[in-house]
């Protein structure tokens, strides 16, 4: 069953194996801490991607927006910081952003469009969300989301809806 989710034998100085092998980006998946984010950064990934691999599964595992501020606050802006979980409104996306993510990631929500409505689904389903971004943050009093900061968090409405996990 192990095989199925990944394996374990896996090390960082692999990285430096799969680095040697290739000229793509390297963006590491399943980081929910912040040690693990400097050991990503350290090993000169492109890019982290902050994700508890389906951890919802896990009782009592950590959510990927609870790890996502300390895991800004290790790598500084020096790689991109991608949010793949829980994606699925506006203010969802804003929080993301707000707590230290340069982008997020739409998985599920895309993987549902795409089977109801194939290509036009998905299409329709990023223009709700880029409009409900839109409309959230000016509710919020925000105009733009590269000025999001976790004092937007504790200024705006957005931080007093329900977290997403």
């Amino acid at each position: 069953m192990a095989k199925v989710f990944g394996n374990a034998t896996l090390t960082w100085e692999d990285l430096s194996f799969i680095r040697r092998h290739t000229t793509l980006p390297i963006i590491l998946k399943g980081i929910v801490h912040p040690e693990d984010a400097k050991l990503a950064v350290e090993a000169n990934v492109d890019g982290i991607i902050v994700s508890n691999h389906g951890g919802r599964q896990v009782d009592g595992s950590i959510t990927a927006i609870d790890a996502l501020p300390e895991i800004a606050d290790v790598v500084r802006g020096r790689v991109p910081i991608l949010m793949d979980s829980g994606i699925r409104r506006g203010s969802d996306v804003l929080k993301a952003l707000a707590l230290g993510a340069t982008a997020v990631l739409v998985g599920r929500p895309s993987m549902y469009a795409l089977a109801v409505g194939g290509e036009e689904g998905v299409e329709t389903l990023f223009k709700q969300l880029v409009a409900d971004v839109d409309l959230t943050l000016a509710l919020a009093g925000g105009t733009n989301v590269r000025h999001l900061d976790k004092e937007f968090l504790q200024s705006s409405y957005v931080s007093s809806e329900r977290s997403f996990k």
